[in-house]
Parts: structure tokens; C-alpha cells; sequence
């Protein structure tokens, strides 16, 4: 099928933060036309991630508002913009919340989840043409897209920076998880904990990230994997997905842990908690051996100035390591097809985390259920 022109602009309903703290709001917005290297997305299915919610709760602030929120996302390719060979009316799309140019420094050394767009993320401006914008209320004002996607839309334009093909046969209900949640979360426990077999490893919060890394902890040969989840029913879940021990509290995951070592601690925890506070990071460090690991995945308040209560002498005697971890370190364009591969092997779960999904109207609702510990992954889905 040949690409579609569009010329006008296109109409459609967004979930819309107008400022942080604050609530969605459902609203009819007006979307560009794509322009050369974008296509315009039917939204099929949206991932509700915790990040979004951090900008309702204020823990995270827009660079502009309004702001269209939603990073996870999977749809059918409507139209495409001109000049954008590769790409037709009808793809099925996943996209990956990061960006990926392939041809800045980080893209050239294959650490494509540092890609220089990445700066545009939070701005909710466009990537190529000085910050403009693609999504505007009927009165003119321009609203903001997350990650220069805007996932919580009926349709959506979106860069193919950010863009994946994939085959028909796929459910777009789980591959929306692809854009975040499984690269995130594996990609913790297998690039940046860098878990090997044999190893006592603990993933603190075991939710829509933490089940990924549990999985890929599990999957790199974890002997002693330990989930910690106040939710019993994430903890539950947790044993089913490959952890071999699940606690409600970090103190009996690391004491578990010593009783395995000889007292030594675990070889890394990763944290995957729903907000991050300094003092989740001094217990994970408190709680693995010398020279261990602790990856820090989990997202703090933007206001959060209160840093990590830890003696500096703990680092350089014990030789402990503190890991940030952007997107797990993945590369997506590279990680997303194999994790595909896996999914369709039996290898990685995703059916049974999407556990519930919601009309878009219900956003708010989904998200106070999450909140709640009722959901794994709830899913926005859109038709």
C-alpha cells in the first residue's frame, strides 16, 4: 500500500496534564500533518508506566504544558510523512520511548539509550526542527508529547527515530511493553547489574519493571533471585516469573541474603521501586557483598535534593558500585527484535503482566489502581 498524504490537520482525544501536580483530562486536540520522517499512528495499545504518573503526582515536571503524557505505545501506521522511504499505510509500530538517531557519539558506539535526543524527552518539543510542535488545542496552543510521543492519544505523529516495525501477526496489547518496561527492567539485571550464574541477586520492587528484571536475572543464571515488594500479590507473582525467594522489606531480603553468602551480602540488587528516595539505595548498597553491585533503574522526585545517606568510606573499602541505568542500557533496534524472538519462544513473559486494560477515559482510575498494587501493567487500549 502507498503512503497516504495528509494535508489538514488531524482530530483526536488525548489524555492532557495542564500542569504538575494535576490529573488527566481528556481533551479533543489537533495534530499535525507528519512531516518528512513521520508517520502518523492509530494508537492500538498504551502502557501505563509509573514515569507518567510521577508528572500527575509532581514528582516530575514537563517542560511545557499542556503536556500529553505516555511513552509505551504500539499502533497501525495511518499515514506517512514524505520523504520517509521504509515505511507504508497499515505497519504494525512499537515505539521505543528513546529515540535513537544513529549518528551521534553514543549511537556510533551502539549505547543508542543515550542518544543525544534524548535531550527532547521531558521538553515535549520536536526533535529536528527547533523545538516545534505537532500537537496543539483547538485555540492554538501547542501541547507537549512525551518523548516526542504522546502515547495517551487516539492517534498520535511521531518520529521514525523512534519507531519500530513490526510483523502483523504480533499483539500490540503486550508489544507496547516493548517501548519501555521489558528493555528497562531486563536490561538492569543482564547489561548493567550484569548478572552471572550462580549469582544472589535481589531486585527491590517487583512491579511493571521489577518482573522484567526478574526475568532477565533468571534468564543470566541467577542461583538465589529475591524480590521485595510490600504487595503480596507482586511478591506472588514475582515466584511465578523465575525469583526463587520473595519478602516484603529490603531488611529480611539482605539478611536472606547474608545467610546464602557466609554473611557477605548479594552479588547485586537492582532498584525498581515506584519513587526512589535516598535511603532505598543505602539499604541496597547496605545489603550486597564487596565489590557488588547496586543498579539504580527507579525514578526519583525532581525536587528530591535529600541525596543518599551513605558513609563514602563504604565505596572505597568495600569497592561497591553504584550504577545508574537509562532504558536498562539497551539498544533497542538491536534488543527489541531478539526480545520479540524470546517472546514468541516462550522465553518472555508478557501476556499475564498486562493485567487489566482500560478505555482511555478510565486513565485516572487505571492509574489510582496501580497505585493500589492491583496491576502488574495496566494497558490503555484503544479499540
Amino acid at each position: 500500500m502507498s503512503p497516504a498524504p495528509v494535508s489538514e490537520a488531524i482530530a483526536t482525544r488525548a489524555a492532557v496534564l495542564t500542569g504538575s501536580p494535576g490529573a488527566f483530562e481528556i481533551m479533543d486536540v489537533l495534530l499535525d500533518p507528519p512531516g518528512p520522517g513521520e508517520l502518523l499512528v492509530r494508537m492500538v495499545a498504551a502502557g501505563l508506566c509509573r514515569s507518567d504518573d510521577h508528572f500527575q503526582t509532581g514528582d516530575s515536571i514537563a517542560g511545557r504544558y499542556p503536556f500529553i503524557c505516555g511513552h509505551e505505545g504500539a499502533g497501525v501506521v495511518e499515514a506517512v510523512g514524505p520523504g520517509t522511504p521504509g515505511w507504508e499505510v497499515g505497519d504494525h509500530v512499537v515505539f521505543s520511548f528513546i529515540p535513537s538517531c544513529g549518528r551521534c557519539r553514543w549511537c556510533s558506539r551502539g549505547m543508542t539509550n543515550l542518544c543525544d535526543l534524548g535531550r527532547y524527552l521531558m521538553l515535549g518539543s520536536r526533535f529536528a526542527d527547533g523545538g516545534g510542535y505537532r500537537v496543539h488545542l483547538e485555540d492554538g496552543t501547542d501541547v507537549g508529547q512525551i518523548c516526542g510521543l504522546g502515547t495517551f492519544a487516539e492517534r498520535t505523529v511521531v518520529s521514525i527515530d523512534s519507531a519500530i516495525k513490526l510483523d502483523p501477526d504480533l499483539p500490540l496489547e503486550e508489544m507496547c511493553l516493548l517501548g519501555c518496561a521489558v528493555g528497562t527492567g531486563w536490561g538492569s539485571a543482564v547489561n548493567a547489574a550484569e548478572v552471572r550464574p550462580g549469582d544472589v541477586t535481589i531486585v527491590m520492587g517487583a512491579g511493571g519493571i521489577g518482573s522484567f528484571a526478574i526475568q532477565g536475572a533468571a534468564h543470566a543464571g541467577a542461583l538465589t533471585l529475591i524480590a521485595v515488594d510490600p504487595v503480596e500479590f507482586k511478591r506472588e507473582t514475582a515466584l511465578s516469573l523465575g525469583a526463587t525467594h520473595a519478602f516484603a522489606s529490603i531488611g529480611e531480603a539482605a539478611d536472606f541474603a547474608r545467610s546464602r553468602t557466609n554473611g557477605q551480602g548479594a552479588d547485586n540488587a537492582i532498584l525498581c521501586v515506584d519513587v526512589l528516595r535516598g535511603e532505598h539505595v543505602a539499604a541496597a548498597l547496605s545489603a550486597i557483598r564487596k565489590a557488588g553491585t547496586v543498579v539504580v533503574t527507579s525514578v526519583a522526585p525532581a525536587h528530591d535534593d535529600g541525596g543518599i545517606p551513605v558513609n563514602p568510606r563504604e565505596f572505597s573499602h568495600m569497592q561497591k558500585r553504584l550504577q545508574g541505568s537509562m532504558f536498562g542500557m539497551c539498544n533497542p533496534r538491536a534488543d527489541i527484535p531478539m526480545q520479540i524472538e524470546m517472546y514468541r519462544e516462550g522465553r518472555l513473559e508478557l501476556d499475564s503482566l498486562v493485567t487489566r486494560t482500560y478505555p482511555l477515559d478510565q486513565i485516572v482510575e487505571a492509574y489510582a489502581d496501580t497505585a493500589a498494587g492491583k496491576n502488574m501493567r495496566a494497558v490503555i487500549r484503544f479499540e
